[in-house]
């Protein structure tokens, strides 16, 4: 027993000290760093006020390559040709998330998606940002329309080559296959309906299918589009007849036999009416070369790209 005042109180002391660091609570884990990017990212602003996400990958100094997707797709959408060690040894891939996709803006109203000068003027923005001297300018799908824009709105004298991707180029009723069936369910305000019809028009984009992690993250990126920006997107015209007549570059049109979304007689059509253009057909392959024969897809698109350096 203990009779000391003195003693007491040091106990006393120490007791309290014992019952304070108790309930001190034991200080948080460190967060793991981020792994370093692969990509130089930038932040693109438009001439209308939007902030566009930019993915800059490859050699700083190599002949630049502008990478535009689809519908509803994303920067992402590139993945086997940004991440292929060749073509990012030998060129600057720059891939970006368009208005109203991925991590780029996603403005409310039709006002900021139906004028072709809007989506030109996207195209230009990057291409000055990022300084790319001639890029080549490949589009997918939907991406074709807005290559078309660009024509539209700039011309083509800044460019130095085009790939046009089972690509839009014209509004003839005849270039264009099933997949529009899916854009109804696609902009249902029921989310599940959202989702199902977006499973299925992913599915229609490839022959090759997937593999079950690829399908995932196409699906993850396919939802972050709002229902607002999937309705806005439809409702405008692709004419690009006297655009394409025009062009005095090197064009590469590539198509997938089986695509089921742009058919053969678009890709045909977009060869024909350009000067010197070269039609690249590939059998059983569907709306995703560059995805589904992603090693033949950069070959061609190296060789475009070469053509460019030599001119």
């Amino acid at each position: 027993m203990i009779t000391d005042r003195r003693g007491a109180l040091t106990l006393g002391t120490m007791g309290a000290a014992t019952l304070a660091q108790a309930q001190t609570p034991a200080p948080a884990p460190a967060v793991p760093a981020s792994p370093p990017l692969p990509y130089r990212p930038h932040t693109v602003r438009t001439p209308d006020g939007l902030n566009l996400a930019v993915y800059d990958h490859g050699n700083p100094s190599g002949q630049p390559i502008l990478l535009v997707h689809g519908y509803a797709q994303s920067a992402l959408s590139w993945d086997r040709q940004t991440r292929d060690p060749e073509l990012a040894r030998e060129f600057r891939l720059v891939a970006l998330d368009l208005r109203g996709h991925g991590m780029s803006d996603k403005p409310v109203g039709d006002e900021h998606y139906r004028t072709a000068k809007l989506w030109g003027d996207d195209i230009k923005a990057v291409i000055d940002a990022l300084g790319l001297t001639r890029p080549v300018l490949v589009g997918w799908s939907y991406g074709g329309r807005v290559m078309g824009d660009y024509l539209a709105t700039h011309g083509h004298g800044a460019l130095g080559a085009m790939n046009w991707v089972c690509a839009v180029s014209s509004a003839n009723p005849a270039g264009f296959g099933r997949g529009g069936r899916f854009i109804g369910q696609m902009t249902s305000p029921d989310p599940a309906t959202a989702i199902r019809g977006t499973v299925s028009f992913l599915r229609e984009c490839f022959e090759v299918q997937p593999s079950t992690g690829d399908f995932e993250t196409m699906l993850a990126f396919n939802m972050m589009v709002p229902r607002h920006v999937r309705m806005s997107l439809g409702g405008r015209t692709a004419n690009y007849d006297a655009q394409l007549r025009a062009l005095d570059i090197p064009v590469l049109v590539t198509q997938g036999e089986r695509d089921k979304l742009i058919t053969v007689a678009m890709a045909r059509g977009t060869a024909e009416r350009v000067p010197g253009a070269r039609l690249s057909i590939y059998e059983e392959i569907g709306h995703a070369p560059f995805w589904e024969d992603a090693p033949r897809f950069n070959r061609e698109l190296a060789e475009l790209a070469r053509s460019v350096r030599r001119g």
